[in-house]
């Protein structure tokens, strides 16, 4: 009879867990995010998902600890209860700050085919330290589902998440290498099934690039031209897609063709890095980029000027690295001024310390604040373009510490907090090289990111070969348009006859790969609108049209000329057009 109990009791739980994840999932994703340190946490999201007694208010109820830590809850000055762990430091003895930290830990339910967005506010006994939240799936894997750099004194947001891909039995946790008591409150873990998260996305990505526009056609008298026939042609898509571009572009038409029918914007692979146009010092050589610059010119792409600098050591011509520091000075002076005056008011963006997250090679020889003094000669030359901190895996690894959300933030700080950068036009650069997308965490860490309120854009998009290559790269490229935040997104698709660095669109003939399949499919979606109306008996039509650049062609029997033509442009703010006929 107990035994028969005791598995009652385990089938009730898990029935409760499995009614509980149906009855939360039917919810709006919710983007809320806080990039600033607390006095006291924010609500948990979703009043905690699945997640049980997440802000603590009834004591370790559903929580756990490791048995060399001991647990408890406190209470701020304002009232507000959260969980403390502390090390149990003798069971360490001489290994105590070599040990890893842990949090309480909460055992859960995880679905199959579904996506979880994580949120918990956490603060430190000192200092700073890196905190990794863990879920620990069905199969045993600890899978990393975000990170911060939480403080002591304050509370920081860690927002994250991660996919489970079967049903089990799974646990939720915290930890750091750092020897320090990890303190936990305002817990949220919510289960979305693909389909709301998809629709969720859809959603998002109508409402950011697409306006509902009322247009009205008068005649030459002013009155409203009624059964009037307009022909609506999208001329230029408002949301800039692109890829980046080789200098074989200027030897192969079929080359020129393919990019040029599909790209609205494009990053030079290597033509314009120092190693490029200065490989043997005061030697300098634009000639291959002037000339991609001019090709590009003629079809109205715009370029992202890529780089400036590059911070990483590797990447340095042997003659550099064998600079003093005077030395360094003044060919990196020539360099900035160089590149920057050449190509202000021809380029929209530039990647100005290119991975100074990873890479520290300037700060190493210049000191702390080599990479806000750049940015700020940068601005003083070229001041219409964006100047970009551009960085991998802020998106693609939560687990690399280097470059997650809340230490980039802290860096554009930085440059943007350096006496006279007040004013710079900043941009967030995510280049967003993908192995396994983490798509939840790549959503949550859009959502930090935008709380700069910078523009943000997806600069070096590609996936690793293999059999999920098409299904990843969609998955990334569909997340990216469908959030609102980000401005504009350009593969790292470069063509090279040899090979390309990871992905490929095309074949040697330029003929689609299945990638490049993909890329034509989503740029076809995109641009999706009615494509003819006829006005009602007021003249008007009502259209739901993706934003860019639109030609009106009306026609009507009072029309003395066959057609008239006429320009409309519809972004975010669009809503009503007047089109009035000369004649």
């Amino acid at each position: 009879m107990r035994v028969l109990m005791e598995k009652l009791v385990v089938l009730s739980t898990i029935w409760i867990s499995l009614f509980q994840g149906w009855m939360v999932q039917s919810v709006e994703y919710d983007h809320t995010a806080s990039i600033e340190c607390l006095r006291d946490p924010m609500k948990p999201l979703y009043n905690g998902g699945i997640i049980q007694n997440g802000e603590f208010n009834s004591g370790l109820m559903g929580w756990s600890t490791r048995r060399d830590f001991k647990a408890g809850v406190s209470s701020s000055p304002s009232g507000n209860k959260f969980a403390v762990v502390q090390r149990v430091a003798s069971l360490y003895g001489a290994d105590a700050a070599a040990a890893p930290s842990h949090s309480v830990y909460q055992k859960i339910w995880l679905q199959t085919d579904t996506h979880y967005s994580l949120s918990a506010w956490l603060q430190v006994s000192a200092g700073t330290a890196h905190v990794k939240a863990f879920v620990m799936s069905p199969s045993g894997e600890r899978v990393v589902a975000g990170s911060v750099s939480a403080q002591s004194g304050c509370w920081n947001m860690l927002k994250g998440g991660m996919t489970s891909y079967s049903s089990g039995h799974g646990e939720i946790f915290f930890e750091s290498d750092a020897p320090v008591d990890i303190w936990v409150d305002s817990v949220s873990l919510q289960p979305f099934t693909f389909d709301e998260w998809d629709a969720h996305r859809l959603r998002s990505a109508d409402k950011a690039r697409r306006s509902t526009v009322r247009v009205v056609a008068r005649g030459t008298d002013g009155a409203p031209m009624a059964n009037a026939t307009v022909i609506i042609e999208l001329l230029r898509a408002g949301f800039p897609f692109g890829n980046t571009l080789t200098k074989e572009i200027l030897d192969i038409p079929a080359y020129e063709k393919w990019f040029t029918s599909r790209f609205t914007v494009a990053t030079f692979e290597n033509e314009m890095k120092w190693y490029s146009t200065e490989w043997t010092q005061n030697n300098e050589d634009y000639r291959v980029a002037d000339a991609m610059l001019k090709l590009a010119q003629k079809y109205n792409i715009k370029i992202r000027g890529h780089n400036v600098f590059w911070n990483d050591q590797n990447s340095q011509m042997k003659w550099v690295s064998s600079l003093n520091l005077n030395q360094l000075k003044a060919a990196m002076q020539k360099r900035l001024k160089s590149v920057v005056t050449r190509y202000a008011g021809k380029v929209i963006h530039w990647d100005v310390v290119n991975e100074n997250l990873h890479f520290n090679y300037f700060e190493s020889k210049l000191g702390s604040n080599a990479s806000p003094q750049i940015y700020q000669q940068v601005g003083q030359i070229d001041h219409n373009a964006i100047l970009f901190m551009n960085e991998f895996n802020t998106l693609e690894q939560p687990g690399d510490p280097n470059p997650v959300p809340s230490k980039y933030i802290a860096k554009m700080k930085l440059i943007r907090g350096y006496p006279g950068n007040g004013g710079l036009k900043l941009g967030v650069g995510l280049e967003s090289h993908f192995s396994t997308p983490n798509i939840p965490y790549m959503r949550s860490a859009l959502d930090m990111l935008a709380q700069l309120k910078l523009p943000m854009w997806l600069t070096e998009v590609d996936v690793v070969k293999g059999p999920n290559q098409v299904k990843y790269l969609e998955q990334v490229l569909r997340e990216g348009y469908g959030h609102s935040s980000v401005n504009g997104m350009i593969m790292w698709a470069a063509w090279h006859a040899k090979g390309c660095y990871v992905m490929c669109l095309t074949d040697n003939n330029f003929k689609n790969l299945p990638v490049g399949n993909l890329v034509d499919k989503l740029i076809a979606e995109w641009k999706t609108h009615k494509t003819s109306a006829t006005t009602d008996a007021g003249g008007a039509i009502v259209l739901d049209l993706p934003h860019g650049e639109y030609n009106l062609t009306v026609s009507h029997p009072s029309l003395e000329t066959k057609a008239s033509i006429h320009a409309m442009t519809v972004g975010a703010l669009s809503s009503e057009h007047q089109i009035n006929i000369k004649g």
